[in-house]
């Protein structure tokens, strides 16, 4: 269970904090001062200290025991910053974007950061998009792989974070999926399709910058010169590359169907534009047919029939027969 500790002026820190201590794999302390942080480290523990919203007073702390870079802790504390992994002569660090939707299906991204040593990881929040308990559940629930240390501790925090971009994607395809049915629908709604179509597509353009950097970052991970991950971690940071390749994929793929969507829309539009024009077009004619007879025996001038019952039947014959001959050749060419 995580513990919550509100950081104190006598530690030189103005923020909450999370710790934790693994000796063997074993928890053997949390919640403790950050201030004990060093102690912890000098017993070989392997540590996790979480800062939220820190400044770069806040930092000092642990910026000379561990010794951070300048350049990484300015990037810890500044926002921003796209997903990314430095390598420095002690310490890695490692910036990636949280996804999450709210209620009303918005996208929105807040960044994490961490600093990666031998003995301890450092997690630098900006906001409470990860839940601690979240975090530590993650851990708690696959202590057999505790033993790999500082590995073991960030394998869950990028799986975590890649969870969390696999689901977003997945919400954005129901949503698409939504969209067709509003395409494809008797009666069209082309506003409606048009706003949500655009608030997804700018929904995925968001997460595009956070999944597809990722792919780099885990890669990078991976490699055996860096010595973070160890044998007995290795398939499970792989298992994390997949996720990270199925959801840039996924939101590749959702990307070119939005745009496919707004096409398909335009083009029925066209359609149905098309449709009404030859129904117009066909009444049109039924009533030049109309106008031509009844325009012609409304002349002034004597014709065969004129002011006679016969005249009269002819026009009636010729009227209804004209307009009745050309309804149902439209009809059956279906313009009508």
């Amino acid at each position: 269970m995580s513990a919550d500790l509100s950081c104190r002026a006598g530690n030189g820190t103005t923020c909450r904090a999370h710790t934790r201590a693994y000796l063997d794999g074993e928890l053997v302390a949390e919640g403790f001062d950050v201030a004990q942080v060093s102690d912890h480290l000098d017993d070989g523990h392997v540590v996790w200290l979480d800062l939220e919203r820190p400044k770069a007073e806040d930092l000092r702390v642990i910026t000379e025991e561990l010794g951070l870079h300048p350049l990484a802790v300015e990037d810890a504390v500044s926002d921003h910053q796209r997903p990314k992994l430095d390598s420095y002569e002690n310490h890695l660090f490692l910036s990636a974007q949280v996804a999450r939707l709210d209620a009303d299906g918005v996208l929105s991204l807040h960044e994490v950061d961490a600093f990666i040593t031998e003995q301890a990881l450092v997690t630098v929040r900006k906001s409470e998009s990860i839940g601690v308990e979240h975090l530590v559940k993650r851990w708690d629930g696959a202590r057999k792989n505790a033993g790999s240390g500082v590995a073991f501790l960030l394998h869950g925090l990028l799986d975590l974070i890649v969870d969390g971009h696999f689901a977003t994607v997945q919400v954005l395809d129901e949503q698409l999926d939504d969209l067709e049915d509003v395409l494809f629908a008797d009666h069209p709604r082309s506003r409606e399709l048009q706003r949500r179509s655009f608030e997804v597509r700018k929904s995925l353009v968001l997460l595009r910058r956070a999944v597809l950097p990722m792919r780099e970052v885990v890669n990078s991970l991976l490699r055996r010169d860096l010595n973070v991950v160890d044998d007995h971690m290795q398939p499970y940071f792989q298992d994390v590359y997949d996720h990270v390749l199925r959801a840039s994929e996924w939101t590749e793929s959702l990307r070119d169907l939005v745009s496919t969507i707004l096409e398909t829309n335009l083009t029925l539009q066209g359609n149905r534009l098309n449709e009404v024009m030859r129904s117009l077009t066909s009444w049109a004619a039924l009533l030049a047919v109309t106008t031509a007879v009844t325009g012609f025996y409304g002349q002034n001038v004597p014709y065969p029939g004129f002011g006679k019952e016969s005249g009269f039947v002819f026009s009636m014959v010729l009227l209804l027969g004209g307009t009745g001959g050309l309804y149902l050749f439209l009809k059956k060419r279906g313009w009508l």
